[in-house]
């Protein structure tokens, strides 16, 4: 059965969407990101995405403060990221009570820090965001391509003993236009042990089932939730 995992992306303290990743497409869809996890609890998921997009653009954190309530008013296991820089950010994401940091841009910027972070907290506390535009790497909040194929990419973080990845295909993201499934059976087949986390292009139930028949072992949504072409009573199969 296929993981199924609501995001919340921050944006000024508010859950908003983007599309294609473009800060200008911002739309709001709740002014409280914490009683939105809660309603997600509510629902019966277990898991929780949740992104810094503020962090992401300035190269900082700086919503740590939701993650901490949403730590205290739920069980939630949360991974948190947008603008992880160092291993002093990882060690507050995770004092400020998320199960996992989520690390982009750092493990191509600055590699040796990112190893000192895998010393440190080992794979199971880390997700990997392997993110791509027509196939390239993409980092600095997507606004920046880093040259290098994100399957290869993936596969170097792979001999470092990194085990979950988080993909989005920012071409797709917050259009609800269905999901890239051959670039994630592309590297499923090249890495099948790999825990992949499917993300962008969700417009409905069709699309995380037809990722569940690839097979693909978790699936991100957000926006067709949010836009009520996702429904609770569809996903309850999944939960």
């Amino acid at each position: 059965m296929i993981d199924i995992i609501p995001a919340i992306d921050l944006i000024d303290g508010k859950c908003v969407r983007l599309s294609k990743g473009d800060f200008k497409s911002k739309k709001i869809y709740s002014d409280d990101p914490v009683d939105m996890a809660m309603r997600f609890e509510d629902h019966g998921f277990k898991r929780l995405h949740l992104v810094d997009l503020d962090g992401a653009e300035k190269g900082r954190l700086k919503h740590l403060k939701i993650l901490e309530k949403i730590a205290v008013k739920t069980r939630l296991q949360t991974d948190f990221g947008g603008g992880v820089q160092s291993l002093s950010d990882v060690d507050s994401i995770i004092n400020a009570g998320a199960f996992m940091a989520c690390i982009g841009s750092m493990a191509v910027r600055n590699e040796d820090e990112f190893d000192r972070v895998l010393d440190r907290f080992g794979p199971e506390r880390l997700l990997l965001a392997a993110d791509t535009k027509n196939d390239e790497l993409m980092i600095s909040g997507w606004q920046e391509g880093a040259g290098i194929p994100v399957v290869d990419f993936i596969g170097k973080m792979i001999k470092k003993n990194i085990t979950r990845i988080l993909c989005t295909d920012v071409n797709r993201d917050g259009m609800l236009e269905g999901t890239s499934v051959a670039l994630y059976e592309r590297i499923m087949e090249e890495f099948p042990d790999l825990y992949l986390i499917a993300s962008g292009g969700v417009s409905g139930i069709k699309d995380i089932e037809l990722l569940e028949r690839s097979p693909v072992p978790a699936v991100v949504f957000g926006k067709a939730f949010y836009e009520g072409k996702l429904k609770i009573d569809e996903l309850k199969i999944f939960l």
